[in-house]
C-alpha cells in the first residue's frame, strides 16, 4: 500500500550542495541551452548529455524493441522484463524532453532500474514529437499505448509514469484511463507541467540559473503547440484544468524546490488530494528540474528514482 501525504526532503529554500556544484560547473562551461538550437540539434545534444549523467543501468533486465499500432505511424516501444521472475505488474513510461527531445535510449537506464528494483515490466513509449508532429499527436500516441497496455496485460496491476513532459503525458493518460474505464494502480508524475497558463510565481522566481529556464520553456511550448493559440488550457494540455479529478488513480507527485514548474506541480498534488485521490507528494527541496537524468551525480536524482521504485513496489506488495 502506498504511503500518503506530503514528504519534504532537504532544506526548504536551500540548494543541495551537489546541485549547487553542478549548476556552477554548467555556468563555468557555458553549456548552450537546448533552446538555442534547432530541434534536431537539441535532440542530439540532449542524448549526449544524458548518456553521461543517467543512473547506472543494472544487470538482470531483458529489453526488446518493437512497435504498436498508433493513430499515425506505428509507435516505437521498448519492453523491459526482469529476468528473475514473472513481472508483478506493468508500468507504462513516458520519457521527458519538452515534447521535442528524448527517446527510448535517453531513458533506457531509468526504465531498467525501475524494472530491476520493482520486479515489474516497464514499457517505454516513444511518442511523436514536435514540431514535426505538434499537439495533440503525443497525447494521441499515449492514449493508444494505454489501450494497447490494457488489452495486452490483463492479469497484473497497471501503472503510468513519466518525467517532465512525460509526467504531463502520464497525468493526461491517467485522466483518459479513468474515462475509458481502464483501472490503473498508480500514476507517477515526476516534475510534470500541468498548466500551460504560466501564471505560477515559480515560473518568474526561478526563470534563470537552474538549468531549465523560462526561455527554454517558451521554446519547447512553441515547438509543441505549432499552429495553436497560446496558452492551450484544455485538459489534454493542462491537466490541472480538467473539469474533474475525482476517481483518478493513486498518485505519486514529485516536485523540486528549484524547478520553475514546482508551483503547478504542488497545485496538482493539492487538486488531486482535494478530489479524494490517494496522493503521495514528495518535495525535493534542494533539487532542480531534470534531476532524474542527473542521478549519476545528484543525490536528489537518486532520491527521485527511489521514490518511484519504492512507491510502485509498495503497491505491488513489496
Amino acid at each position: 500500500m502506498m504511503n500518503q501525504g506530503t514528504v519534504s526532503i532537504g532544506t526548504k529554500g536551500q540548494l543541495d550542495e551537489d546541485v549547487a556544484f553542478i549548476l556552477a560547473k554548467a555556468a563555468e562551461l557555458k553549456l548552450p541551452s537546448l533552446s538555442s538550437m534547432t530541434p534536431i540539434e537539441a535532440r542530439a545534444e540532449f542524448a549526449r548529455r544524458l548518456s553521461r549523467t543517467n543512473p547506472a543501468a543494472p544487470e538482470g533486465v531483458d529489453a526488446a524493441d518493437s512497435a504498436i499500432p498508433g493513430p499515425g505511424d506505428a509507435i516505437p516501444i521498448r519492453l523491459y522484463r526482469p529476468q528473475a521472475a514473472a513481472p508483478k505488474g506493468v508500468l507504462l513510461y513516458f520519457h521527458g524532453g519538452g515534447f521535442v527531445v528524448g527517446d527510448l535510449d535517453t531513458h533506457d537506464a531509468i526504465c531498467r532500474v525501475i524494472a530491476s528494483r520493482t520486479g515489474s515490466a516497464v514499457v517505454s513509449v516513444h511518442y511523436r514529437l514536435g514540431p514535426e508532429h505538434p499537439y495533440p499527436a503525443a497525447i494521441e500516441d499515449g492514449i493508444a499505448a494505454l489501450r494497447w497496455l490494457a488489452a495486452t496485460f490483463t492479469a497484473v496491476p497497471l501503472a503510468v509514469a513519466g518525467d517532465s513532459a512525460g509526467g504531463t503525458m502520464a497525468a493526461v493518460v491517467a485522466l483518459h484511463a479513468r474515462d475509458l474505464g481502464i483501472p490503473l494502480a498508480l500514476q507517477a508524475l515526476i516534475y510534470p507541467a500541468v498548466d500551460q497558463s504560466g501564471d505560477f510565481p515559480s515560473r518568474s522566481r526561478l526563470a534563470e540559473g537552474h538549468l531549465l529556464t523560462e526561455t527554454d520553456i517558451q521554446w519547447f511550448t512553441r515547438q509543441y503547440f505549432v499552429g495553436r493559440e497560446l496558452p492551450v488550457l484544455e485538459s489534454d494540455a493542462s491537466p490541472l484544468r480538467a473539469a474533474l479529478h475525482a476517481g483518478l488513480a493513486p498518485a505519486l507527485v514529485l516536485t523540486c524546490g528549484f524547478d520553475p514548474l514546482v508551483d503547478e506541480g504542488d497545485a496538482y498534488a493539492a487538486a488531486l488530494t482535494k478530489a479524494g485521490v490517494p496522493v503521495r507528494h514528495v518535495r525535493l527541496e534542494g533539487a532542480i528540474h531534470g534531476c532524474l537524468g542527473l542521478a549519476a551525480y545528484l543525490a536528489c536524482g537518486r532520491a527521485a528514482l527511489d521514490q518511484v521504485c519504492d512507491t510502485w513496489s509498495a503497491i505491488l506488495g513489496g
